[in-house]
């Protein structure tokens, strides 16, 4: 398709008259039936990368998406926007709504699919009949993030890609090292990828980081702020109590609607919260590292880090929520000298210690002998005191050495060559989780040029900003102000909002 034609089709998909920057070279090749690799920066909008290739190739287009809530907010606003063509199989629809899609899946031209979903030998053998023209795995540095223990679904797409007659495949992220990029171009098993990789600096951010003595001194940091701001504002915790907490604190103490978002709370209040938010019907929300990725809201203005992620490639994603409408914005980190520890304990309950790893083995040994099948994953993980990222780690491992299929150990787990090679790559993830600590770590502390440092790890240099760049040159965080009036809303009683409700009280 000639690019008169690709512009033209975009327009009359989706209302655009030009493409943005990195869009139609991506598309172009996957057109023309090569692999890609897209590294484009937040908010330039990757999903136009496979929307509209999903409308012109003929047969069906897949797209892995790591966040139920994410997959609804998409498809929401493609059949909002008149593609109707789509739809989403994911674990919070029940049996028959799955079926029903499953039984219609030819009339769609984009699918949306958790990794988990597709190993489903249900969902597999529908999808293995169809002519699947692309293969998307939006997010892809999941596939590094998450794969290795969290959702070792990631790590089995290239069989997925495979049973599916080997289509054309197209990666997206909007943060991923040069090694990020081996990694996920070396799981998915594409090595002729074609790679457009594009600067992830993001101009219209200031960065600023302020430190304290006491997560007490932080609050009070940020009730001072946003008392002299009303702006849409992302507050980001390591730990749901705390995000609780400050959310309450907050609540009482600003003219504001506040609200808390985590992944303790039941999926319908998670996607309650999310849609007030993008619907400017709350103007701040606490949240873990659960809430935000693919939210498309336009208008947020600050960014605060409560507690610091355990890798840059984290907190570059989190602050590129802010300001998707180029408009300036700011992200500011609160740091306390004890603050390392919170991201520590979370690569703790990811990975097995040593200890842990040999008494599993050892314990799976016994299960060998006895010739019993291992119990439901439930069962094991309190059998040996394991997190559920723990055991995943230990089982993918396993069920990719030929030692453990499905339920039932086919030879020992502390075989020489099978423990030897477990032990080197526990001990390879934890040196490489805690170097991601360290450079996080090594970034709050910096002394020169905060953007500059940021995106070292990613490109060589970054572009001129278009707001003042960092505390460390010249920005003070307390000049700015934001004041974005119609979304300040008075506390009234709950007589007077249930009279407005009925339409018997003033407007406020």
């Amino acid at each position: 398709m000639d690019n008169q034609r690709l512009v033209q089709q975009l327009y009359q998909t989706f209302g655009y008259e030009h493409f943005r920057q990195g869009q139609q070279e991506i598309i172009e090749d996957v057109l023309a039936g090569r692999d890609v690799l897209g590294v484009l920066p937040t908010g330039t909008g990757k999903s136009i990368c496979y929307q509209l290739p999903a409308k012109i190739l003929p047969g069906l287009t897949i797209v892995v998406s790591p966040l139920i809530s994410l997959m609804v907010d998409q498809v929401k606003q493609l059949k909002a926007s008149g593609y109707k063509a789509v739809a989403a199989l994911n674990s919070f629809m029940d049996r028959k709504d799955r079926t029903r899609i499953m039984e219609n899946i030819a009339s769609y031209d984009l699918i949306y699919v958790s990794p988990e979903m597709l190993q489903n030998e249900w969902v597999t053998h529908y999808l293995s009949n169809l002519a699947v023209d692309l293969f998307v795995v939006d997010e892809a540095h999941c596939i590094s993030q998450w794969g290795h223990e969290f959702r070792t679904d990631y790590l089995k797409l290239h069989e997925v890609i495979r049973e599916l007659g080997n289509p054309v495949v197209l990666a997206l992220s909007a943060t991923a090292t040069p090694e990020v990029q081996e990694d996920i171009v070396g799981k998915l098993k594409c090595e002729t990828m074609v790679r457009h990789i594009h600067p992830m600096d993001k101009q219209n951010i200031s960065l600023a980081v302020e430190h304290f003595a006491s997560p007490e001194q932080k609050v009070d940091r940020m009730i001072n702020l946003l008392k002299k701001n009303q702006a849409p504002t992302m507050i980001y915790f390591s730990s749901r109590q705390w995000a609780e907490r400050v959310s309450n604190e907050l609540q009482h103490a600003l003219e504001q609607r506040v609200a808390f978002y985590h992944g303790g709370m039941e999926q319908t209040d998670r996607m309650l919260v999310q849609q007030q938010f993008m619907n400017d019907q709350l103007d701040i929300i606490c949240c873990t590292s659960a809430f935000g990725m693919g939210v498309d809201k336009k208008n947020i203005r600050f960014v605060l880090h409560f507690h610091i992620p355990s890798q840059l490639e984290s907190f570059i994603q989190e602050i590129g929520r802010a300001g998707r409408d180029g408009e300036p914005c700011v992200s500011l980190v609160l740091y306390s000298p004890k603050d390392h520890y919170l991201p520590q304990m979370l690569i703790q309950s990811e990975l097995p210690d040593q200890d842990q790893f040999l008494s599993v083995l050892s314990g799976l040994e016994r299960y060998r002998k006895t010739g019993k099948s291992l119990p439901e994953d439930p069962e094991v993980l309190d059998l040996f005191e394991l997190s559920e990222s723990q055991w995943n780690f230990i089982q993918y491992q396993l069920d990719q050495m030929d030692v453990l299929k499905g339920k039932q150990l086919i030879r020992s787990p502390l075989a020489e060559d099978v423990r030897g090679f477990l032990e080197k790559l526990l001990m390879e993830r934890w040196t490489y989780k805690h170097h991601k600590l360290n450079e996080m770590i090594g970034w709050i502390h910096c002394n020169g040029c905060r953007r500059v440092a940021l995106y070292e790890p990613f490109q060589k240099g970054v572009r001129e900003p278009d707001v003042l760049c960092c505390d460390a040159c010249g920005f003070k965080i307390d000049q700015v102000k934001f004041n974005e009036t119609s979304i300040k809303r008075k506390r009234d009683s709950w007589e007077k909002r249930l009279a407005d409700l009925f339409g018997k009280g003033e407007t406020s």
